[in-house]
């Protein structure tokens, strides 16, 4: 800044501050607001499901897991089918542990295999 010579100048540079002083005052209570309002819960969730909802890599390891939950609990009941041995359900519950594993691990592998079989099958004839 200058130095202030005259009264004048004086004026204007209080002038100027106090312009200043009002537009930050302003600047201050908007971000009060957008600050109050994104701490209220019902904003909360919503900004917290819609980064679950948008984020990609967390859709894809829930479509894995649920994949592999799915194929895992029909693999237990193709296999047992309405067994009443304790041990087959043992076996049953490992092999539906096991299954759920790998599909869950593989999604990608099944997903390209499911693609180029949906592609095979449903390809329009020339």
């Amino acid at each position: 800044m200058e130095a202030i010579t005259t009264s004048v100048e004086l004026k204007n540079a209080i002038q100027i501050l106090e312009f200043d002083q009002q537009i930050r005052e302003q600047q201050l209570k908007e971000q009060v607001f957008l600050t109050i309002e994104s701490l209220k819960p019902v904003n909360l969730i919503k900004n917290t499901l819609h980064e679950v909802v948008s984020s990609p890599y967390l859709i894809d390891n829930l479509l894995g897991v649920a994949m592999g939950l799915t194929s895992g609990y029909i693999t237990k009941k193709i296999a047992l089918g309405k067994s009443v041995s304790v041990i087959r359900k043992i076996l049953g519950s490992l092999l539906e542990y096991g299954i759920t594993n790998i599909v869950a691990q593989n999604t990608d592998s099944i997903k390209t295999f499911g693609q180029s079989i949906y592609q095979y099958f449903l390809r329009k004839k020339k």
